[in-house]
């Protein structure tokens, strides 16, 4: 009996052994403990931060910290004693960077499957929600102009269920005259039907478009090779001069 416990013992000591070293090794290895922990999470790089045992870890246009022996993951801004934003910092030459990679897509973006707006020489490419007060505030202003065509992706990232209204305009035989429906605050009519896998995989595809342009936000325009987030009327007018 002495012996058979003392066997145990050694067993759990061994595995308990095996554990901890598997975690150690998990944490010298921090982007491979950092996927195993948060799979969910894209993984561009990861980096020592100023905290001993903490590691930068940047996913897209986020900045977290990661501490590996804990499996935890932090989220917030880290701040120097006289007030510079560390973090802060970093996400702005992240958003810049993705901003000039934006840009340089615009150009392949397949604008025969937007909803085109307006017939005139100047162009807009823009991505819009129909629930966002701010987008149907661009919307209004931008449809008094005659001087341009406006190439629009209904992209309701904030207010997924606008997903309805894209697909009525998408399926709408007028699709102008639809998103002018829409953007004006209109309910989709009762007498809608059933959307067909088409117009769904369309208006998913307008959703992908904005993720691959790192488009969090609406309405977002893309305007002589620059981009303006938000309904900043003065900046697109000066641009569109």
């Amino acid at each position: 009996m002495k012996n058979l416990l003392i066997a145990v013992v050694a067993v759990l000591v061994l595995g308990l052994s095996q554990a901890n070293a598997q975690a150690a090794s998990l944490a010298a290895m921090p982007a491979a403990s950092f996927t195993k922990a948060f799979p969910q999470l894209k993984l561009d790089s990861i980096t020592e931060s100023q905290i001993k045992g903490v590691y930068e870890v940047i996913s897209g246009q986020n900045v977290f910290y990661f501490y590996p022996e804990k499996d935890l993951l932090l989220v917030g801004d880290l701040y120097t004693s006289t007030g510079q934003n560390i973090t802060g910092e970093k996400k702005r030459d992240l958003k810049a960077k993705f901003q000039e990679k934006a840009i340089e897509k615009i150009k392949d973006l397949p604008l025969e499957k937007a909803v085109k707006v307006g017939n005139g020489p100047k162009t807009v490419i823009e991505f819009t929600d129909p629930d966002c007060p701010y987008c149907r505030k661009a919307s209004e202003a931008l449809k008094k102009r005659t001087d341009i065509t406006r190439y629009v992706f209904l992209t309701p990232l904030a207010h997924p269920a606008a997903i309805s209204k894209v697909h009525y305009v998408l399926s709408s035989k007028d699709q102008e005259m639809a998103y002018h429906e829409m953007m004006e605050g209109k309910p989709v009519p009762a007498s809608s039907k059933e959307y067909s896998k088409a117009v769904k995989d369309q208006a998913e595809e307008y959703l992908n478009i904005a993720r691959s342009l790192a488009i969090d936000g609406t309405p977002t325009f893309f305007i002589n090779g620059q981009q303006v987030v938000g309904a900043d009327m003065d900046r697109i007018n000066e641009l569109l001069k």
